[in-house]
């Protein structure tokens, strides 16, 4: 039915559905960060006060697996892909890089810049923590996941002419052996 149909239609319908999936990684991207946000200044203010990077790498695993279970049953459903622990296991290798991606801008603030208390007001270092993890790291860490995702962990898995998808017919030659 593709095959007839304006070629522009079908670039729109690919376009509508690319935004969408977007729109749903970034709606499952501001849940997790709100979740960042409650779970690292929870522990940073409290239990974690000598610690603000363990508390910021802490709240983003728990985010993590949050946004693996939305992404999975929502905003990358219609992909087909991977199911079950190669598809999990992907999804925490691209997470891991992506944090190692977040925690590098709150690690040079503190440790490199020494934006932190007595060197600078606890305003300053407040701030700075905030610019540096919850805003520079958190976008450096998303446009990668939205890479890593849309290439690894949730790929396309096209149709073949038989109606079979590519991953299948090769799981049923492979049996078949």
């Amino acid at each position: 039915m593709l095959r007839t149909a304006p070629r522009s239609f079908v670039d729109d319908g690919a376009r509508a559905g690319k935004q969408r999936e977007l729109l749903r990684f970034a709606t499952v991207g501001l849940a997790a960060f709100g979740l960042t946000l409650v779970v690292g200044y929870g522990l940073k203010l409290t239990v974690l006060q000598e610690k603000p990077v363990t508390a910021l790498a802490i709240a983003t695993v728990v985010a993590t697996a949050f946004a693996y279970l939305l992404s999975r049953h929502w905003a990358f459903r219609t992909r087909g892909g991977r199911r079950g622990f190669p598809e999990a296991m992907l999804f925490l290798v691209v997470n891991a890089i992506a944090v190692t991606i977040t925690l590098c801008p709150p690690l040079i603030s503190r440790y490199v810049l020494r934006l932190e208390v007595p060197e600078v007001s606890f305003l300053v270092q407040e701030i700075a923590d905030f610019v540096s993890g919850m805003l520079l790291g958190t976008a450096a860490g998303s446009a990668f996941r939205w890479w890593g995702y849309r290439r690894w962990v949730f790929p396309v898995v096209r149709q073949t002419s038989a109606g079979r998808s590519r991953s299948a017919r090769s799981a049923s030659s492979i049996r078949s052996r």
